[in-house]
């Protein structure tokens, strides 16, 4: 009997170390191969173990979301996975997916796409919050906030969202920053900003009541709102008109401002994004885009942030000649700067070579966003009849 048992475990070992090797997609199709197999795929030793193994992996994709305008008023909002190979060539791995729920107007021009962590992303058009795991396509639905402004009062969407995993006690949590405005006026110095964090695992939304600090102003730009170290960073000015970079701690909940490099000026001003290079925080510096660019002043810079948080470690590590696009996208392989041109085309700029290449892959002018993405198990709650449904392919 005991050499019996012996033999099972170590079966149970010799399948998981085979399992783990294999990529969502089969492991899924697996599941249907045994009983036993589809408990061990579904445990939470091995997705946790899996993950683990995907975040240390070379084996990264592309989430690129776009959309398209319809024949009929309004617009149809599309998700593509995508992989490369050594020649850095975009390659579709899945048919497109249909992104149901979400809005795209020309008041909201971009549907935010926030994360990833740990294989899972949020996509919200400043009403609807989805939950989305891209590589098992199952999401749900965010129950909205709510808070319900008061009489004569109206709530601004400029603010920012982020979405990451809570280390500490192991949740992930969902934050929102708004500002709350008088409907006569608009007057800065009546605004209340709010704090509000929804915990997935209690599916429920919270103020954030300790937040007694003047935050920042939030503004939005395609390529700032970002996960790292552990925080949450948005794009902010503060009162003293300092450009900072605002960070959330999603452990300790406690913002952070980082002031941002002096970038010096261009004819039109400047807009930024953040990415994350060789590990580090890493600023973006681009001409306005809605601007006439002055080709010997406006120039893109990067800045990296060689020790996170030390203003005095901000240094710029490229500078690249004008380029006509509309802003960053993301960075790809620590050389490959993605970038959104202003007729809505898919473009790379070579960091190592300089080389600007075109891709086949377009959406509406400013609609584009793009995620460096690495698949996961990690299943999302089935809470109510439009939760943990499936997202199906266009």
């Amino acid at each position: 009997m005991m050499l019996d048992g012996i033999m099972k475990h170590l079966l149970e070992d010799i399948a998981m170390y085979i399992l783990l090797r294999f990529p969502v997609k089969s492991l899924l199709r697996f599941k249907f191969i045994s009983k036993s197999w589809s408990t061990l795929i579904e445990s939470s030793t091995f997705i946790n173990i899996h993950l683990n193994r995907a975040t240390t992996a070379k084996n990264e994709f592309l989430l690129f979301s776009r959309s398209y305008r319809e024949e009929t008023e309004g617009f149809k909002n599309i998700l593509s996975i995508l992989s490369s190979d050594n020649s850095d060539d975009l390659i579709p791995i899945i048919s497109d997916l249909e992104l149901p729920y979400l809005t795209f107007t020309e008041y909201y021009l971009f549907n935010k796409l926030v994360g990833p962590c740990n294989g899972l992303i949020v996509l919200t058009d400043f009403e609807i919050i989805v939950l989305f795991n891209p590589a098992t396509k199952n999401y749900m639905l965010i129950p909205p906030s709510p808070f319900v402004c008061p009489k004569g009062f109206h709530r601004s969407f400029r603010g920012g969202v982020g979405f990451g995993f809570d280390s500490i006690v192991k949740d992930y949590k969902f934050v929102t920053i708004s500002e709350v405005f008088m409907d006569s006026e608009w007057v800065p110095d009546e605004k209340e900003q709010k704090v509000e964090v929804y915990d997935l695992r209690f599916d429920s939304w919270r103020d954030l009541n300790h937040v007694d600090q003047q935050l920042p102003t939030v503004y939005y730009y395609p390529c700032f709102e970002m996960l790292y170290n552990g925080a949450f960073h948005w794009y902010a000015i503060n009162d003293r008109l300092d450009h900072v970079i605002l960070s959330f701690d999603l452990s300790t909940e406690i913002f952070h401002s980082i002031k941002m490099p002096a970038t010096g000026k261009s004819s039109g001003g400047k807009k930024y994004g953040l990415i994350v290079l060789n590990e580090s925080l890493t600023l973006i510096c681009y001409p306005n885009p809605d601007c006439e660019m002055d080709p010997s002043n406006d120039l893109m810079d990067i800045w990296i942030m060689m020790e996170y948080g030390v203003y005095e470690s901000w240094t710029k590590k490229y500078i690249i000649k004008p380029l006509p696009i509309e802003s960053p996208l993301t960075i790809w392989r620590d050389h490959l700067l993605l970038l959104q041109s202003k007729s809505g085309l898919l473009v790379s700029y070579d960091l190592s070579s300089n080389e600007v290449k075109e891709f086949d892959l377009h959406g509406y002018p400013k609609s584009l966003r793009v995620l460096v993405y690495k698949e996961s198990l990690i299943s999302i709650p089935k809470r109510g009849c439009k939760h943990g449904t499936k997202i199906k392919n266009c």
